[in-house]
């Protein structure tokens, strides 16, 4: 462990210079005691592990189509509120987030290029899962990612631009794989395409397709996990150093955190409220190390590298504590509803029921009265009768 630290602590003074990051010079640059595994997405458990993530995203995908109906999804397009939020949230917030991590925990020009591509990306396909199991609005979740991925193409390149301004003296806004996001997009539409039909036509299907593939996902959860440890191996300790894990555990916290508090500042309802918080926090981890592996060389960009994977571990601990949170906050939201509910139902139904004013009648006789015998409708009956122990507390004695 004390070699790696060392080894971390060379890393980091490097490159202190920002001349140096001129790819004149990166090219013939080199990390001391550092070999990167750059043929890593070439053996046999690397293409295992993209070939069981391809089915078991596509699966999942088609599971979340199903839950999406076509009418919901025009009226996100003809009102975009929550959209236009969760964009200006996505590329807003989080490219700012990681800028401002780089200069408080006094990164590195490398470390904070590689934080920097991480902000700068889209979010990805995990936070339509997180929304899913946040009880979020998948249609917004799933029209919220698309436009992202879609802007992708514009706002990377621009972003990148004007924040490794001063960082890198090359083209890294050239970098950016646009095949790679097409692909990104392409793999999310068609699958959601395939649900939104099933669920269309054959609805009494779509319940047993999305039990499905979350099953498919939690049992495909292990294999992966453990196919990615082997592919890894130790060198992602590497990078575990204080500032790095800092602006790990901090970047998706933040993007969590301001999502939310965005969305409520412009009053979207709960669902919408939790699924622009999952989108905003979530990144697409593939595109940013995509991005690491073509723009720099391996022996200039080394344990960085696995920055992107660093990042999705944090990504998927918070994300799985703010799902528990939303979970309990709910249950404990209902009860107080229900009674709210019977409380106005009895109040109305008290208004209802009182003694009318006297009829005045010009007869010697006097003022008739309508029947005071307190009348319980058969619907608020049901509503007083559905809320188990209510009848019997004092409040109706």
């Amino acid at each position: 462990m004390a070699k790696l630290i060392v080894t971390m602590n060379t890393t980091r003074g490097a490159y202190g210079s920002p001349k140096s990051w001129n790819p004149e010079h990166t090219e013939n640059a080199s990390l001391p005691n550092f070999t990167l595994p750059f043929t890593f997405h070439q053996r046999a458990t690397d293409q295992a592990l993209n070939g069981i993530l391809i089915a078991v995203l596509g699966i999942v995908m088609v599971s979340l189509g199903c839950t999406m109906q076509l009418s919901k999804i025009k009226t996100h397009f003809w009102k975009p509120k929550g959209v236009a939020i969760a964009v200006v949230a996505q590329y807003g917030i989080m490219p700012l987030t990681a800028f401002a991590l780089g200069k408080l925990f006094h990164l590195g020009p490398i470390e904070s290029l590689a934080v920097l591509i991480c902000g700068c990306c889209p979010g990805g396909n995990l936070s339509n899962i997180f929304s899913l199991a946040a009880k979020g609005d998948m249609n917004l979740s799933i029209v919220m990612t698309t436009c992202s991925t879609l802007l992708a193409l514009g706002l990377m390149p621009l972003l990148l631009y004007l924040y490794s301004r001063g960082l890198y003296q090359g083209n890294l806004e050239g970098k950016v794989p646009y095949k790679g996001i097409v692909i990104s997009l392409a793999m999310m539409l068609i699958p959601c395409t395939i649900g939104i039909f099933l669920n269309e036509k054959k609805p009494q299907y779509a319940r047993l397709i999305i039990k499905a593939g979350m099953i498919v996902l939690l049992v495909s959860s292990v294999p992966i996990i453990a196919l990615f440890v082997t592919s890894v191996g130790n060198s992602i300790l590497i990078i575990f150093s204080p500032p790095l894990l800092g602006t790990s555990a901090l970047m998706p916290f933040i993007g969590f955190l301001l999502g939310y508090m965005l969305s409520s500042f412009f009053k979207l309802n709960d669902r919408c409220r939790r699924t622009v918080c999952m989108e905003t926090g979530c990144q697409n981890v593939q595109l940013c190390s995509t991005i690491l592996k073509v723009a720099f060389a391996p022996d200039v960009i080394g344990p960085l590298f696995f920055f992107p994977f660093l990042y999705m571990v944090f990504q998927l601990g918070e994300g799985f504590l703010l799902i528990l949170a939303f979970r309990v906050h709910e249950k404990l939201k209902k009860p107080n509803d229900t009674a709210k509910m019977i409380y106005t139902a009895v109040d109305d139904l008290a208004q209802e029921t009182k003694p009318p004013r006297p009829l005045r009648n010009t007869s010697k006789i006097g003022g008739y009265y309508r029947s005071s015998t307190p009348q319980i409708h058969p619907p608020m009956l049901q509503v007083i009768s559905s809320a188990p122990g209510l009848l019997n507390s004092s409040s109706f004695a």
